[in-house]
C-alpha cells in the first residue's frame, strides 16, 4: 500500500508540472502519466515472503480483479547480490548496496579484499552534487544502524561530496561493530546496576527513617505514662538514653 502511495503521489506532482506548463492539460484525451516502475529493496539475510503485488493484499481481486488497481513490484534482494557482482555496476546504487552489505567487523574484512578502489572513483564520476548529497544522506542513515560514532560518520559523508571515494573506507579500518555494541551494552549495565545500588540505598535509609519514627512515637506514648524510667524506655524500644532524654525535653516544653 506504502509503494501505491508513492506512485499516486508522483503521478499527482507530474499533473500539477504539467498543469503549469499549459493549463488543463491533465483533462485532455491525450494527456498520459508516466509509467512508473515499482521497486522494493530487502536488504533482509533470508528471503522475502510477503506480497509483491496489490491484488494479493485486497479481498476478492481474483473475482473482481479488472475493477481493482494492481501492480507487481520488482522485488530486488541485497543478499542475491555478491560483491564483485555489485562492483561491476559501477553506479550511485551499487556504492549504497556495499555499505548496506556492512552489517559487521567480518563483512568489512570480506568486502576490503575484493574492493577495487578505481570502483568506488569511477561509481560517481559522472554524478551531479544533488544526488552526491541524497547518497551521503543515505548512507550516513546506514551507519546510524550500524551504531558508528557520531563523529565518524561525518568523515565518511564528506568523502562522499568531495568526490574522494577512494578513501571513502580508510577511516572503517579497526573499527568493530561488535564491540562497539558490547560496549554500549556493558554500559547500559553498569548505568541498571548503579541505578539499583543507589535505590536500593535510599529505601535502606527510608525503612531505617520509619523505624525511628516508630520507635520515637513509641517512647513518648510511655513517657506520657510516666510507669518507666528513661533508661528503661530506652533498653524497651531500642533508643539511646539520650534520645529518649531529648525526647522529654522536647514534650516538657
Amino acid at each position: 500500500m506504502q509503494v501505491f502511495r508513492y506512485i499516486t503521489s508522483i503521478w499527482e506532482d507530474y499533473e500539477k508540472e504539467q498543469e503549469k506548463v499549459r493549463d488543463g492539460i491533465s483533462k485532455t484525451k491525450e494527456f498520459r502519466y508516466p509509467p512508473v516502475l515499482p521497486i522494493v529493496f530487502y536488504d533482509g539475510v533470508k528471503n522475502w515472503t510477503a506480497a509483491t503485488s496489490l491484488h494479493e493484499r485486497v479481498f476478492f481481486s481474483d473475482i473482481l480483479g479488472k475493477y481493482i488497481p494492481d501492480y507487481q513490484c520488482l522485488l530486488v534482494q541485497l543478499k542475491d547480490y555478491s560483491n564483485a557482482e555489485l562492483m561491476e555496476k559501477k553506479n550511485e546504487l551499487s556504492v549504497l548496496m556495499l555499505m548496506e552489505k556492512l552489517r559487521n567487523a567480518a563483512d568489512y574484512e570480506e568486502f576490503e579484499k575484493e574492493l577495487d578502489k578505481a570502483y568506488l572513483e569511477e561509481a560517481i564520476e559522472g554524478s551531479p552534487q544533488y544526488l552526491l548529497k541524497v547518497m551521503s544522506q543515505i548512507i550516513e542513515v546506514f551507519l546510524a544502524k550500524l551504531n558508528v560514532p557520531r563523529e565518524e560518520t561525518g568523515t565518511f559523508t564528506d568523502r562522499i561530496k568531495e568526490r574522494k571515494m577512494g578513501e571513502l573506507f580508510k577511516h572503517f579500518e579497526g573499527w568493530d561493530v561488535q564491540a562497539i555494541r558490547k560496549e554500549a551494552e556493558e554500559d547500559k549495565k553498569k548505568a541498571i546496576a548503579k541505578a539499583q545500588k543507589r535505590f536500593q540505598k535510599e529505601a535502606r535509609e527510608e525503612v531505617r527513617k520509619k523505624e525511628q519514627e516508630n520507635k520515637l512515637a513509641i517512647a513518648k506514648k510511655m513517657l506520657h505514662r510516666g510507669k518507666m524510667t528513661v533508661e528503661e524506655i530506652a533498653e524497651d524500644v531500642g533508643l539511646s538514653v539520650v534520645e529518649v532524654e531529648q525526647l522529654a525535653e522536647a514534650e516538657s516544653v
